[in-house]
């Protein structure tokens, strides 16, 4: 019997290969219309301007520190390779392929598109390497596949793993990370507070209705709890502020000024990233630790992301074998919408558009 084969696409954001692709990263980046919300001339002038100047630093600071590129396609492929061993060594009696698409740089979605029709698979499912829904990464991801999948008359039936904010895998992968870093601060002479650090969004976007900050405090309590750290100092934070839109906080620089007057040590966790590059590796590790070290902070740790680790792994797989029954959009473990009604943009409300465009273009 010919075993059924699957394709599970991986969603991450990318990022330059070398110094020449941090332009035309940036220049990617920012003209997503879910990253600037304004019309495609305004968005145009806005987006030269800003990666023009973001590159001229970030060539010598952010991406300098890293020779000049992102490590991102390389850990994203390490995650590739161990999702799909798993799930051939757990799951054999079905043909598995993991793919990776990137949203701003290379393999983008039409390559990766290309690759999944010549392998010809029997079902997609599509898996966000974003924890937490946000319009300005899953949706945006899903936005471009459906467009490049279209394009290429790749129909396949589809599914998508729309959340997992607080998934056991995830969460348990999460939870050891957070402990064993604390427990290093303590063995240190410290008792630290533990920063949960996410990503940024302009505020605008979260009171349009984006889950992303909900999601992101719901992953920083559950991983809590699963570290057994109820009763220790932890607050949520937001880094990477770009552009003078007022943004969703507290940042994470008013967190470790806070700590400073507290005269208390952190340890920093990037609870909405699961692979290491820019944002983890320089700005949380070099940038961070030099502000702790100037407000005199007692103490700085920098808690890894899950990368490959199993519990993740596994928990990502349990998530595709769920999926694995029809076209449809859910949240981990088959749940209904995790996001309170206030949240519009959850992506099972809006996702069920591009689910019903899809069926529609079969029937015409």
């Amino acid at each position: 019997m010919t075993q059924e084969k699957i394709a599970v696409v991986l969603f991450n954001l990318g990022g330059p290969d070398k110094a020449e692709s941090i332009r035309p990263f940036l220049l990617n980046f920012f003209m997503d219309k879910n990253i600037i919300r304004a019309p495609l001339p305004i968005r145009a002038l806005v987006a030269r301007a800003i990666a023009n100047k973001r590159t001229k630093n970030e060539a010598g600071t952010s991406y300098g520190f890293m020779g000049g590129r992102s490590p991102l396609l390389e850990n994203t492929q390490k995650q590739a390779d161990a999702l799909q061993k798993y799930l051939q060594n757990t799951q054999g009696a079905k043909a598995w392929k993991c793919f990776i698409a990137m949203r701003y740089w290379h393999p983008m979605s039409d390559e990766t598109a290309r690759a999944v029709a010549a392998y010809n698979p029997d079902r997609i499912v599509l898996v966000p390497l974003y924890p937490q829904f946000s319009t300005t990464t899953t949706w945006s991801s899903l936005q471009q596949w459906r467009k490049a999948a279209d394009a290429i008359g790749l129909d396949k039936p589809e599914s998508l793993l729309c959340c997992y904010p607080t998934e056991d895998g995830f969460v348990q992968a999460s939870a050891k990370h957070v402990r064993a870093t604390y427990d290093a601060a303590i063995a240190a002479g410290h008792t630290p507070r533990i920063l949960f650090s996410a990503h940024g969004l302009p505020e605008k976007v979260v009171k349009d209705g984006d889950p992303y900050q909900w999601q992101c405090e719901q992953t920083a309590a559950a991983i809590v709890r699963a570290a057994g750290l109820d009763n220790a100092d932890w607050m949520s934070c937001y880094q990477s502020r770009v552009g003078p839109l007022k943004w969703i906080g507290p940042s994470t620089d008013e967190a470790l000024e806070q700590a400073g007057r507290d005269k208390i040590g952190v340890i920093v966790y990037p609870h909405a990233f699961v692979s290491e590059h820019v944002e983890t590796l320089v700005e949380i590790e070099i940038e961070y630790r030099h502000k702790a070290d100037e407000l005199g902070l007692p103490y700085f740790g920098r808690v890894n992301t899950v990368m490959d680790a199993p519990d993740f792994i596994a928990g990502l797989a349990k998530q595709i074998d769920l999926r694995l029954n029809g076209e449809k959009i859910a949240a981990h473990d088959n749940q209904p919408s995790i996001c309170p009604a206030e949240f519009s943009q959850c992506c099972q409300r809006r996702g069920q558009d591009l689910v019903n465009r899809k069926h529609q273009q079969k029937a015409a």
